[in-house]
This record gives structure tokens, C-alpha cells and sequence, in this order.
């Protein structure tokens, strides 16, 4: 791919940002249509295998069943009790969900675990994000009692330590207004920003939270959350994954590697059974 091109991506992310803020939309939600079978079935329940239900986290744009259309099919094939939840909706924006602010947003997955802990009867959940998702349920973990019902925290390509969008975040201030823009538009893009004040706040005193373990799953070639070594961890119970490491032959993007990247669901399983992990390699992809 070149340079320019792959440089694109992240002005064009900014770019439907700033349509979605300014042109209202009047489409049906299409999360609205939940999968007719398969995950988010509120009679299942864990097996001694996979005692843990398996929350699935969307991110920025994301919603519960696009995002999750690779992945959630794949850990339901494996025997876990899999469910997702929308979340950061903002008034009159379809289609697109994570938008709103980080805080609420947790507010509204600590609820979502909450009634499936009720309906499985677990007394703990697992939680596996991509982008926001892989970094906002640190918030509910470390603010909002999510420790105690967490057992482990899967980050796909997490924007834990925020995002430079490839340097573009660094031109805001020559912009007037830019960055007012994306605080009263998009709450969650601008939280998403390298030195946000939400994010100088989850990350003071420590990445992660005691008993709680955490996989960040993260690809060299993401161009979204950038440095992609940002998205790395650091403390106890921590494991951080580059992809390529696993397979040189591994392309995947920041988008990718959430979607339908059988290497990183392959990681994904063994950060939630680490007792019956297997070597995830090149061959992972035919699993």
C-alpha cells in the first residue's frame, strides 16, 4: 500500500466525525437487529470448561453485532457463553456507537456485566475490546468496582495510552475550533487523544488493578492507535502481543485485527483459558 494512502485513513476517520456531528442521520440502529442465534443468548449458561461469560467490547464506531461477527461466532463454536452491549450512543447518530464520553460509557458496561452475571449465574466475567473497548473497561475495572467481576481484560488493538492518529492529533491546534469540535461532538475521539485528561487519569498510579489479568493483543501495522506500542500494559498479570511476532506473514490493520484475524482470535482463546493454551502461529489461521 502507499505511503499517502495508508496515511489517509486516519483524516478520513476525522473527516466522517466531523459529518456525523454536523449531518443528523435517520436510519434504524443496526444493532437493533441482534443475531438470531448464537451469542448474546440470555439462557446460556457457562460450562466447567468455560465457567466465565464472555463479554465482547466494540469500539470507536463499532456496534454489538458488526464488530463481532468474526469473533463472537468463533467463541461460541468453542463452548463459552458470549454476549456484547452497545454502548456511547449520542442523540440522533445511528449505525454509530462509542461515541460518547469514556466515564459514561463504563457506566453502561459495568450494567451490561451485571445483568449477565444475573442471567448466566457466574460470579465473574471475561471481557475481550477492540480499539475504545480494549481500553474503557479499564476504567469501569479501576473506578467503578469492575475488579471484583472481572477475571481477565482482552485488548485488541487497545487505545490505552490514547492516539496520535499517526501524527494528525498534533495539527488540532492549528485548527481553531478542531479540538472544541471533537469535545462536544465526540466525546470519546477526543478522550481517545494522547494526554487527555481521562486518560492522564486512568493511567496515573498504574496501569491495571490487582486480580484482574490482562492481554493487550496489538499489530505493527495499526495506523489508528498510534505508536502502536502505546497500547501496551504495564504491571502485573500483563502479557503484550505483537502479532507479527506470532506470524511475520500477519498484515492486519487496526480494523483487521478486530474483524477477522483468526491469528489474534486464536490468542484471544488461549487469554482466556491460559491452562489449555496452544502456540498460536501462522498456521492459527485455518483453526
Amino acid at each position: 500500500m502507499l505511503p499517502w494512502i495508508r496515511a489517509l485513513r486516519p483524516l478520513t476517520a476525522l473527516l466522517l466525525t466531523a459529518a456525523i456531528a454536523l449531518v443528523p442521520a435517520t436510519t434504524a440502529h443496526a444493532a437493533d437487529a441482534r443475531p438470531a442465534s448464537g451469542w448474546n443468548d440470555y439462557t446460556c449458561k457457562p460450562s466447567a470448561a468455560h465457567p466465565r461469560p464472555v463479554v465482547l467490547v466494540h469500539g470507536t464506531f463499532g456496534n454489538s453485532v458488526d464488530n463481532w461477527l468474526g469473533l463472537a461466532p468463533y467463541l461460541k463454536n468453542r463452548g463459552y457463553c458470549v454476549f456484547s452491549l452497545d454502548y456511547g450512543q449520542l442523540p440522533g447518530v445511528p449505525l454509530f456507537n462509542g461515541l460518547g464520553p469514556v466515564e459514561k460509557s463504563a457506566e453502561q458496561l459495568a450494567a451490561h456485566v451485571d445483568k449477565v452475571l444475573a442471567a448466566t449465574g457466574a460470579t465473574e466475567t471475561d471481557l475481550v475490546g477492540h480499539s475504545q473497548g480494549g481500553m474503557m473497561p479499564r476504567y469501569y475495572l479501576k473506578f467503578l468496582g469492575g475488579a471484583a467481576k472481572v477475571n481477565a481484560l482482552v485488548g485488541i488493538a487497545p487505545s490505552n495510552h490514547g492516539t496520535t492518529l499517526s501524527g494528525l492529533t498534533r495539527l488540532l491546534p492549528y485548527f481553531p475550533g478542531a479540538e472544541d469540535l471533537l469535545d462536544e461532538h465526540t466525546p470519546a475521539l477526543a478522550d481517545q487523544v494522547v494526554g487527555s485528561d481521562v486518560l492522564t487519569k486512568l493511567n496515573a498510579g498504574g496501569d491495571t488493578v490487582p486480580g484482574v489479568r490482562y492481554t493487550v493483543l496489538a499489530t505493527k501495522y495499526d495506523e489508528v492507535v498510534t505508536p502502536y506500542r502505546g497500547q501496551f500494559l504495564d504491571g502485573p498479570g500483563v502479557r503484550n502481543v505483537v502479532l507479527q511476532d506470532l506470524c511475520p506473514l500477519d498484515l492486519s490493520e487496526h480494523l483487521a485485527i478486530g474483524l477477522f484475524d483468526r491469528i489474534a482470535f486464536h490468542e484471544v482463546t488461549n487469554a482466556l483459558d491460559p491452562a489449555h493454551a496452544t502456540p498460536t502461529t501462522c498456521a492459527s489461521v485455518f483453526g
